[in-house]
């Protein structure tokens, strides 16, 4: 269905349907709402928080709004927590992840993922 300016809205353009996405940063503003469109238009969500009641709070929500998001709490600054959120995901997803949004604030130089 189009709008009044002829534009169909964007999820009946597209949709994300069997992909997966990890989101960083996820329980707060922007990355609050990108899990929630990535999620709304059929991706399998993960998200991560330094904070577990955040967190908790947030996977309570979506869950009631029928959107498929799971989630863990970790630090992003710290290597050996990136690590483990990657192999947690890969497990999760099989080794399938299609999106990455790393929205965590990391004031230190930190990649999410060493590329070689």
């Amino acid at each position: 269905m189009a709008t009044a300016n002829g534009h169909s809205p964007p999820a009946s353009r597209w949709s994300l349907h069997g992909m997966t996405a990890l989101v960083t940063g996820g329980t707060r503003g922007i990355g609050s709402a990108t899990v929630e469109e990535l999620a709304g238009l059929g991706a399998k969500v993960h998200t991560c928080s330094r904070n577990e009641s955040e967190l908790n709070d947030c996977l309570q929500q979506w869950k009631a709004k029928g959107l498929s998001v799971s989630g863990s709490v970790c630090d992003v600054s710290s290597a050996s927590e990136r690590e483990k959120l990657v192999h947690e995901v890969a497990s999760l997803y099989n080794g399938a992840l299609n999106i990455l949004v790393s929205l965590s604030l990391v004031l230190a130089s930190n990649a999410l993922v060493k590329l070689n």
